[in-house]
């Protein structure tokens, strides 16, 4: 796997990290509506890209973001400081629970790419890491929903990815913090495979639901023209 992602206008390090990119976080990145956010807060940063992608895409004065895990902040920090957009970066080392205790300000988006996986599956110390970014034993729906709801603003709202089939459960949480979903797309890998991924966005507005579903490829490497105008404005060879 190679240490350096380029993208058209940031070049993110990965080498530290036990998640590497990925499509996942990259397409939440490119689709989040943001209204003019003023404040943004990244959960789970990783690499810090979805941070660089909002970072690009908007002018927003405060992007902040959180990681747990130490040798992810930083490269999250590495990559922020390198960026063209380094004075609107911060990358804060804490668990989301500490961050919640201490934080007094909120935020006009909020976004996760959360750990997805919800066996009762163990690892050994060598994978530790890895599990950590992956496993939502470490940060559960509920934790992650029910501090979202007391760091965003009012009029904010917030997004995230996660596997289609647990966006039943999510979005019951969701509503027990009063975040209620505005814009779910539904992701397949192609025509024929079935839903793999709810990109969903929430704000604690009722509103008329936006459904949509995006399909990635038509076939192997080659992509549909949905998928392409998403995220045109990031990866070079498209």
């Amino acid at each position: 796997m190679s240490k350096e992602f380029k993208f058209k206008q940031f070049t993110v390090s990965q080498d530290k990290c036990a998640m590497k990119i990925g499509t996942d976080g990259v397409l939440l990145g490119a689709w989040v509506q943001l209204n003019n956010p003023f404040s943004i807060l990244d959960i789970g940063t990783g690499t810090g890209v979805i941070s660089l992608q909002l970072a690009q895409r908007s002018n927003a004065e405060v992007i902040d973001a959180l990681e747990i895990e130490s040798n992810a902040f930083e490269q999250a920090v590495e990559n922020f400081e390198r960026s063209d957009w380094g004075d609107r970066l911060f990358c804060y080392h804490a668990s989301l629970q500490e961050f919640v205790e201490e934080i007094d300000d909120d935020y006009d988006l909020i976004i996760a790419n959360p750990p997805f996986y919800t066996s009762t599956f163990k690892v050994n110390d060598i994978q530790k890491n890895r599990a950590i970014a992956r496993h939502s034993e470490y940060l559960t729906y509920e934790l992650l929903l029910n501090s979202t709801s007391k760091l965003l603003s009012s009029t904010g709202s917030c997004a995230f990815i996660i596997p289609f089939d647990e966006e039943d459960n999510f979005l019951k949480i969701a509503s027990e913090n009063k975040l209620y979903p505005n814009r779910i797309t539904r992701v397949k890998g192609t025509s024929q495979s079935p839903i793999k991924r709810s990109l969903i966005q929430l704000s604690f507005e009722t509103k008329n639901k936006e459904y949509s579903e995006l399909i990635i490829e038509i076939e192997r490497h080659l992509y549909t023209p949905e998928y392409l105008d998403l995220v045109k404005d990031f990866y070079l060879k498209m």
